[in-house]
């Protein structure tokens, strides 16, 4: 997939007693550059079918804070859920069946939630407890109704699907190359921790190949030992590769976590879900 754009430079939106009223007055002007970056995708967007959601919180008899399941028919769960801080934001068509599970499941605070009109909110909002990133794609309503929750930055310029081009927990964030420097230190300010630069497993996708809470990070099987060194000085934890629904190395894409609770696309087996256990620190 091709996007017009010559660098991801966000803008921020503050949490302020009046809330914005335009996105354009609240976001930072970008000059174009006249390139074209190729920002390519982890997955394809499916088609939208009922509503399906199933836990299993038991692997060879061990209970686990974890489960498997589908979101929206599909096994792609980190596409379509986004976990920030003590909010888990998810697509407004899950019915009442499966939101009920996943609130059991979590103990989150639930928030029905579409950017821009998409349901796929893990690949185009991201965060942690004290700012939200989150894709410019999004409409005025949905800038409103984020700010009621902390300080917003809008990823500009198109194609920049913020949840797909990084990964954060309350300690840092690691962001897509394809992001410019001066919207990386913005993105710090907003989210308040530290942020790098870093590909992952020679990726520019860096959300769909990490999986990050409070306690360590899942990483796509071929990160590199200094990507993984990054990753772990920045965040603040370790990282500890796998792979989820039967080998899919695009763990972001696969899986939503939050520090107590995981879920993860039906199919995985028994030995990635220890993995993942482990990985996140929910034993």
């Amino acid at each position: 997939m091709h996007g017009h754009s010559g660098g991801v430079l966000p803008g921020p939106i503050p949490n302020p007693e009046v809330k914005p009223s335009c996105v354009d007055s609240c976001t930072v002007a970008r000059k174009p550059t006249g390139k074209f970056v190729a920002v390519p995708l982890s997955f394809t967007p499916p088609a939208q079918i009922p509503d399906y959601w199933r836990s299993h919180s038991e692997t060879a008899g061990k209970e686990m804070a974890i489960s498997t399941g589908d979101i929206l028919g599909h096994a792609q769960v980190g596409v379509y859920l986004s976990v920030v801080d003590k909010i888990l934001f998810h697509p407004r068509s899950l019915d009442d069946a499966a939101i009920g599970e996943l609130q059991s499941a979590f103990d989150l605070e639930m928030h029905p939630f579409l950017v821009g009109g998409s349901s796929l909110l893990g690949s185009l909002l991201t965060g942690n407890d004290k700012g939200i990133a989150v894709a410019d794609i999004a409409t005025e309503e949905d800038l409103d109704e984020l700010t009621s929750f902390s300080d917003v930055v809008v990823m500009e310029s198109g194609m920049n699907a913020a949840g797909n081009l990084m990964e954060c927990n309350a300690h840092g964030a690691v962001v897509s190359p394809v992001v410019p420097q001066e919207g990386v230190d913005m993105i710090s300010e907003v989210l308040g921790v530290d942020a790098i630069r870093s590909k992952v497993a020679g990726h520019d996708t860096v959300g769909s190949m990490l999986v990050a809470n409070g306690n360590g990070v899942l990483a796509h099987p071929d990160v590199s030992r200094s990507e993984a060194e990054s990753i772990e000085s920045v965040m603040q934890v370790p990282v500890m590769v796998g792979t989820v629904t039967f080998g899919s190395p695009y763990v972001g894409a696969g899986c939503a976590a939050s520090d107590t609770h995981a879920l993860v696309g039906s199919g995985s087996t028994g030995p990635e879900l220890n993995r993942i256990e482990d990985a996140l620190g929910l034993i």
